[in-house]
């Protein structure tokens, strides 16, 4: 059932608005960062690394967060719309099903965003004459970040899937990012989900900052897990004719 519900999943993202949304908005951050770097280049001067700073800047503190947001209330708009909530109650599948689905799904997208955001890395690095090529604990970087925004992913899918609303699970993710500044300075942001995209991306960081492995990849898992296990309770005893 969990295949047919990823299909059905899939099937959403033909010809939908995520993709303008995938490939327009990191470009904003990645021009910013990158004339960011240009205009104080007499002070970055480690090349990829300083590039690297200012491209997480924007991109990992103030874009990572709410873009995902955006694709789960895409997810969700469906079933938010008519009567399409009294179906998915009705329908003979595991509620399990439905949200791992969902969560698969907008792992792929935030998978294929962060490649994106490599390739707009690479290329802003060319044009700002940065010679070589991408370091490789960029894209560990990269990499790093996938696996921190799971608990973002999973908050996402819980939130979208209680509002209605496409734009307020958006703002609440971009609050959750400005939090999130303050704890990762504060040494904190191992304890909140947003923040531990951040340490994972190494965001405005030129030499990896993060002290504690160990706590990042636990609470990257906890966050998923127990956000997952939240939603699985709502949908278990959401009323059909509330929606």
């Amino acid at each position: 059932m969990l295949k047919q519900c990823i299909k059905a999943e899939n099937a959403k993202l033909k010809s939908s608005a995520i993709w303008i949304l995938f490939f327009i908005v990191p470009i904003f951050p990645a021009i910013m960062g990158t004339f960011n770097y240009l205009g104080n280049i007499e002070i970055l001067q480690d090349g990829w690394y300083s590039l690297w700073t200012q491209h997480t800047l924007f991109y990992a503190d103030f874009f990572y967060a709410p873009l995902i947001a955006a694709y789960a209330s895409y997810l969700w708009r469906l079933e938010h719309l008519n009567h399409n909530w009294n179906f998915i109650m009705t329908a003979p599948v595991p509620s399990i099903d439905l949200l791992l689905a969902k969560f698969f799904i907008l792992f792929k997208v935030t998978a294929l965003t962060q490649l994106w955001v490599g390739i707009l890395f690479f290329l802003c690095g060319k044009f700002a004459g940065i010679p070589g090529m991408v370091p490789f604990e960029c894209i560990f970087w990269l990499l790093r970040g996938l696996f921190g925004s799971i608990g973002i992913i999973a908050l996402s899918v819980l939130i979208s899937m209680i509002i209605r609303s496409f734009s307020v699970p958006i703002i609440l993710a971009l609050f959750g990012s400005i939090l999130s500044l303050v704890l990762v300075n504060g040494g904190n942001g191992y304890f909140w989900p947003y923040a531990l995209m951040m340490l994972g991306m190494n965001s405005n960081q030129s030499e990896n900052n993060m002290n504690n492995g160990f706590a990042f990849f636990f609470f990257s898992v906890f966050f998923f897990v127990f956000f997952l296990f939240l939603a699985l309770r709502y949908l278990k005893k959401k009323d059909i004719c509330s929606a």
